[in-house]
């Protein structure tokens, strides 16, 4: 019997010795970080599917509303694809300070054990998917009710690679912005300046909705909207939260931010709209909620609670001007408001962290390493230089984009079309089916 015994605690110590890659595999990866991640994932997405897409799809008028969710849909399917084909290598690769490489095609190379940091590279892999699927989703709101689906497609297929993939490898690949020290926790920059801009350009180069801006065309179901803007809200958490990429301190931190930035963004534009206009609207409420949180979203992790107050509610005042003058001084239909929202959020936040991020404003400071004056000038003119490359990068590529898809298929449907509603024209069905 004891003979037994030693052959099988034998057996079971050269069993453990013949595994020592799988057993260091274990040890290095952080369960905790992996549970985090996992679920700030799953937060990402739900914030296009359902959360954008309720949000837009009760903001356009009734004939247009599947025509929206449908987009938000096809872009969640078709940037899934084109991540996992060649983006993630693209934009993580190592490649140079300009683009990454194609090693990481099909995700080659990387398996089961294989981690970036201290979580399974696959799941860092989907984490920036989910981004990767919100941003083009974010664009549809400035060419609501006009463009094809045929031409949205096209449009979503140079554009991530186009745009979004060389802007996240300058930022968070190990391109030429990140390594001059650019703040941007969450997407100042990749995400938000990138989508607004790009809105502003398709507004543009398409023209105005069929109307605008002497008809009015207001929400047509403010229940789906704000139901949309409560799971955008919950959703930023893993947005902002799980760009630390750990459950620790600075996790807490982003979500504590971010959550206050919301809050103050949605009473600032509401009492502004009191003010101005006599009564608060639910629309005024969500759409400063937006604003606040796609304002810290770059700041989210240098920044503390009395950064994010100021933050919150600049948001709320610049972004609800922005919004009037965008629609009522240039006249551009700039249908869902995405670049007054997102893109001038991300350009006032994206600025903000390296004002907020110093640590010699008292209950304002932050958590960057900007200590002084100096030094916060210094990393303010580093957060203005990304501002101004993201800008004017994303402009002239997204008109080119615009362009070419419009001599290849048509960027916009018909007169006709466009009166009858995206919904019937486009996919042959009803948002709503009441007989």
């Amino acid at each position: 019997m004891m003979k037994k015994m030693m052959m099988t605690s034998s057996m079971l110590a050269l069993s453990l010795g013949l595994l020592p890659g799988a057993v260091f595999a274990q040890d290095a990866a952080s369960g905790a970080n992996t549970a985090w991640i996992l679920t700030s994932t799953a937060l990402v997405l739900f914030m296009t599917l359902p959360g954008l897409a309720l949000f837009y799809g009760g903001l356009v008028r009734s004939k247009n509303v599947l025509s929206v969710l449908m987009q938000c849909f096809a872009i969640a399917g078709f940037a899934s694809i084109l991540w996992l084909v060649a983006g993630y290598s693209l934009a993580f690769g190592e490649g140079n300070a300009w683009i990454g490489d194609l090693s990481k095609v099909m995700l080659g190379g990387v398996g089961r054990e294989t981690l970036s940091g201290d979580i399974p590279e696959s799941l860092f892999m989907l984490f920036q998917m989910t981004f990767a699927i919100i941003t083009p989703a974010l664009i549809i709101g400035g060419f609501a009710e006009r463009m094809k689906f045929s031409a949205m497609l096209l449009f979503t297929v140079f554009w991530l690679f186009l745009v979004y993939v060389p802007v996240t490898h300058w930022v968070w690949g190990g391109g030429w912005l990140g390594q001059m020290g650019l703040y941007d926790f969450a997407g100042g920059t990749v995400v938000h300046i990138t989508a607004g801009v790009a809105a502003l350009v398709a507004a543009v180069v398409l023209g105005p909705r069929r109307g605008f801006p002497e008809t009015p065309m207001p929400p047509h179901n403010m229940t789906m909207t704000v139901t949309g803007a409560g799971m955008l809200w919950v959703g930023w958490f893993g947005f902002n939260g799980g760009s630390a990429l750990a459950a620790n301190g600075d996790a807490a931190m982003a979500m504590l931010v971010t959550h206050i930035s919301a809050a103050a963004g949605a009473m600032l534009w509401m009492g502004m709209e009191w003010l101005k206009f006599g009564k608060p609207s639910a629309l005024g409420a969500v759409t400063g909620m937006v604003a606040g949180l796609g304002t810290i979203t770059p700041a989210s992790g240098f920044v503390g609670p009395g950064g994010a107050l100021i933050i919150g509610l600049l948001a709320g005042f610049v972004c609800f001007n922005a919004t009037l003058y965008i629609k009522r001084v240039l006249k551009i239909d700039d249908s869902l408001d995405v670049f007054p929202v997102h893109g001038v959020g991300g350009i006032l936040g994206t600025l903000m962290a390296g004002v907020f991020s110093s640590t010699s404003l008292g209950v304002f400071s932050g958590y960057g390493y900007a200590d002084g004056i100096e030094s916060m000038g210094g990393q303010f003119t580093v957060q203005f230089i990304g501002v101004v490359a993201t800008v004017v990068f994303t402009a002239v590529v997204t008109f080119v984009i615009l362009k070419v898809v419009g001599a290849m298929v048509g960027l916009r449907v018909s007169e006709e079309q466009e009166i009858e509603g995206l919904d019937i024209v486009l996919h042959e069905e009803r948002g709503y089916d009441i007989r």
